[in-house]
């Protein structure tokens, strides 16, 4: 046989073989363990302790509460409250103790969050068109201190550059 008649033979044994690969690929393997394709949903314990936000509130609702207020303020968890050293995690640190009332920051935040509800309720609901409500984010920007108010430099106006401010809004 040349090699011109090997080619065929060549190419369909070529095939077999990616085929027989393929198909050995696919079958299912009993001795590794199969791959979780959806990450387990994490349970939060039922909140205690709540004293401005609303006491029917879940665990899980409450997490996200925080995490708002977290990437709103620029902290984290240990901002406001208490490691609880008799309680120690699995990677040795002591857990939190979320009901811990000692720390100034934390009787802070609830401060903050009443007024936060005060403003929104008293005088951004009675604005039409008000647009969004104002947040924990309004003011801090990230930040655990609110960010000052930095006014956008502004485009003057040269004809008004000899007159007084209050005197170019009356005109």
């Amino acid at each position: 046989m040349n090699s011109r008649s090997l080619r065929p033979l060549v190419t369909v044994f070529s095939l077999a073989g990616i085929v027989f690969a393929a198909g050995y690929a696919q079958q299912p393997q009993t001795s590794a363990p199969a791959l979780q394709t959806q990450p387990q949903k994490r349970s939060y314990p039922a909140p205690t302790n709540l004293k401005v936000l609303p006491k029917d509130l879940t665990g899980e609702q409450v997490h996200e509460i925080m995490e708002q207020w977290e990437a709103a303020l620029g902290g984290h968890c240990g901002t406001c409250h208490t490691p609880d050293p008799k309680n120690i995690g699995p990677n040795g640190r002591p857990r939190l103790n979320f009901a811990d009332d000692s720390k100034d920051e934390k009787a802070t935040a609830r401060k903050m969050y009443q007024m936060v509800e005060e403003i929104n309720e008293k005088y951004i609901s009675k604005i039409d068109s008000s647009g969004d409500p104002v947040t924990c984010g309004t003011c801090h920007r990230g930040h655990l201190g609110p960010q000052p108010f930095v006014p956008a430099p502004e485009e003057h106006d040269h004809e008004h550059l000899d007159t007084p401010p209050h005197a170019a809004v009356q005109k």
